[in-house]
């Protein structure tokens, strides 16, 4: 399962009034790399086979099933405070995670 915070909900919403990619929704995934070995990633994107695809309200969210493996169970914040704003992913799975917040390891 994965969690949209409203805020992260709203973020994807205003977001995604910009796209123009028919069934377009915001794709979660993992890739290689970052300073403790995995990163997150996210676009804009249509849903391919073998996506799993969660709702929330009018906002589709798709991960790819070797993506998953590591974002099950994870929630996706968006904030805005003084030091900036982003999307932040909370990740009960991560061993580690980098100062930054955009990579982890398992």
């Amino acid at each position: 399962m994965i969690q949209l915070t409203p805020s992260a909900v709203s973020e994807v919403r205003r977001l995604l009034t910009k796209e123009t990619t028919p069934g377009a929704g915001l794709r979660l995934m993992v890739k290689g790399g970052g300073c403790s070995g995995l990163s997150y990633g996210l676009n804009f994107d249509a849903k391919k086979d073998g996506d799993q695809d969660f709702t929330f309200e009018d906002v589709h969210v798709f991960v790819d099933p070797k993506s998953y493996l590591y974002l099950k169970g994870i929630t996706l914040d968006y904030v805005e405070a003084l030091e900036g704003r982003g999307f932040k992913f909370i990740n009960p799975n991560a061993d580690k995670t980098c100062g930054c917040g955009e990579s982890f390891s398992v």
